[in-house]
């Protein structure tokens, strides 16, 4: 029970990884409010939360509404955790073909909101003497070739401001990290493509498998493995840590899939075939 007496906020809380963040933090204690473009999925979270979580109707692309989130969040008792999470793939076009429109709706999804989420949160933390933030970015920000050129982009902005902000707000007693995620199971990669009902599940089933494959980990990332890392960095255990992240990909960026694939042949194995 890290979180007795707690309370947080959560982002993108309807779904995904931030549903599985709220039901973990509930379970160690808090009460939650997330705020989410999804009412269906908000509300029947918070229905069947036994009053333990409550739901805002928030589009993080919008300012005004995060910080009519933050401000309901302040007068139901205030915020101890901020969860900056909502996202989507945004714009999938690459450098050379993606317009200034997309550019910025993608940006303002992604990195302004938790900027945002950031600005309007920590004044309210500081006055209690406190909180934990934490962020989501993912392994796009590493490298290349993990998500749109934007995404990545933003989550790589995400990691930056992470630091940053860590160090503006250790004065206020508020620790600000991140979590990266790998290769996670979440309606994500449909919604991006626009699939729903059979043509979504089917698409889901498919990821799954080859999720399963696509690190040494040889399972599908789930939720739930990333609100273990969130519930850590924003209980007190983590205490002692700002400004840092944690990555959960499974192994995912240990090394080329050489290191860990035998079926791959690596640079020195192709060397020494070549000079047998």
């Amino acid at each position: 029970m890290r979180f007795q007496g707690k309370r947080a906020v959560v982002t993108g809380g309807a779904s995904g990884i931030g549903r599985a963040t709220a039901l973990r933090l509930v379970d160690e204690g808090a009460d939650v409010l997330i705020g989410d473009l999804d009412v269906a999925g908000g509300q029947e979270l918070a229905d069947t939360s036994n009053g333990r979580i409550r739901f805002q109707r928030t589009d993080v692309t919008q300012a005004a509404e995060i910080e009519a989130l933050m401000a309901a969040a302040d007068a139901a008792g205030g915020i101890d955790v901020l969860f900056n999470n909502a996202g989507a793939a945004g714009s999938r076009e690459k450098i050379d073909e993606i317009s200034p429109d997309d550019w910025d709706r993608t940006m303002a999804l992604l990195l302004r909101s938790v900027a945002m989420g950031i600005r309007y949160a920590a004044p309210l933390m500081a006055k209690r003497g406190g909180g934990a933030i934490v962020n989501t970015s993912s392994v796009s920000a590493l490298g290349s070739g993990y998500a749109p050129t934007a995404y990545s982009t933003a989550k790589a902005g995400v990691l930056h401001l992470t630091k940053i902000a860590a160090a503006d707000l250790a004065k206020h007693n508020i620790r600000v990290n991140a979590v990266i995620p790998g290769f996670i199971t979440t309606n994500i990669f449909t919604s991006a493509l626009g699939l729903e009902g059979a043509a979504r599940d089917h698409v889901n089933g498919v990821i799954a498998q080859t999720a399963a494959k696509a690190q040494p980990v040889q399972r599908a990332g789930r939720p739930e493995d990333i609100a273990a890392a969130v519930a850590y960095l924003a209980s007190d255990d983590a205490a002692f840590v700002t400004g840092t992240d944690i990555l959960v990909d499974g192994g995912m960026l240990i090394g080329t899939r050489a290191s860990w694939d035998d079926s791959v042949p690596g640079i020195f194995s192709a060397l020494e075939a070549a000079s047998a």
